[in-house]
């Protein structure tokens, strides 16, 4: 089992391999036992056990026949399930393309209701334009080698913002100044990017924070990973390898504390505005 960069994954998995223990314990067997009826060695009944090996849907029908449970299976598995859809590689996400994941999270948009936005790296997608969704997706396909479906995969993110300025949303988006200096596309890519979140943050759903490059940050929040919390009760994050799902309340909390204090960093109205207009001088 991998090390997972949550704690909220390992507790599930711990979770689901007490359940296991607990089955093999009240069928009145040992792990050797267990093992012998399932056809594999001790070892790999010990690593389930123990949380160390993640069990396939196969391991843990075995598991349950050997332990004269069958019935709990189904349930067993689909605890396994949702904690795998914890901690899901991109790879694994993308693997058919771009599109498909774009059109799965559109029904997650459609109802959350408060967003909150930390972006460190690119913008958020609900802030891109075509040319920038184009250019980012075009250099992931590319490095992660998934299927080419770029044009549709944007078409569906285009469609997905339409939230910005439908129904009852709000938008509280944190961007890392660095964040408008990043050469995502060209020139006109990134003019056109640049100019769209100026005439974007007048939208009245959004509230948009800059945080500034220079600004002083001992005793407060360092730059990290980029996230998005849905009503706060679900964040996605974004790491260079997966995406993590948290939901754990102990860990929710962690994230709602840490983008309070980076929106203490941020500037927002006519300063954040001035700093937009700058990363656009910049390109001269």
């Amino acid at each position: 089992m991998p090390t997972f960069p949550t704690s909220g994954v390992q507790e599930a998995r711990a979770a689901l391999a007490t359940r296991l223990r607990e089955l093999r314990l009240d069928a009145g067997i040992t792990s050797k036992e267990l093992a012998r009826l399932a056809g594999w060695s001790v070892a790999k009944s010990s690593r389930i056990e123990n949380a160390v090996t993640a069990p396939s849907d196969t391991d843990i029908r075995a598991w349950c026949t050997a332990c004269g449970a069958d019935e709990q299976a189904p349930d067993i598995i689909a605890a396994s399930r949702q904690a795998d859809s914890m901690y899901l590689q991109w790879k694994r996400l993308q693997r058919t393309g771009m599109k498909q994941l774009a059109e799965t999270s559109a029904k997650l948009y459609e109802r959350t209701r408060t967003f909150r936005v930390y972006a460190s790296h690119v913008m958020p997608g609900y802030l891109q334009t075509p040319g920038y969704a184009t250019a980012l997706m075009g250099t992931i396909a590319g490095f992660r080698g998934t299927p080419d479906d770029v044009s549709e995969a944007v078409a569906v993110r285009m469609r997905r913002a339409r939230v910005l300025q439908e129904g009852d949303h709000r938008f509280a988006t944190l961007i890392e100044e660095h964040v408008l200096n990043h050469r995502i596309g060209d020139k006109d890519v990134m003019a056109g990017q640049l100019g769209h979140l100026l005439a974007t943050m007048a939208l009245p759903s959004v509230s948009l924070g800059i945080i500034p490059a220079g600004v002083f940050r001992e005793g407060a929040m360092w730059p990290f990973e980029q996230f998005t919390v849905f009503d706060e009760t679900r964040i996605h994050v974004e790491l260079l390898a997966a995406k993590v799902t948290v939901t754990a309340p102990g860990e929710l909390d962690i994230y709602l504390r840490a983008f309070a204090r980076l929106a203490e960093l941020a500037v927002y109205g006519a300063e954040a505005r001035a700093l937009i207009l700058r990363a656009i001088e910049a390109l001269g």
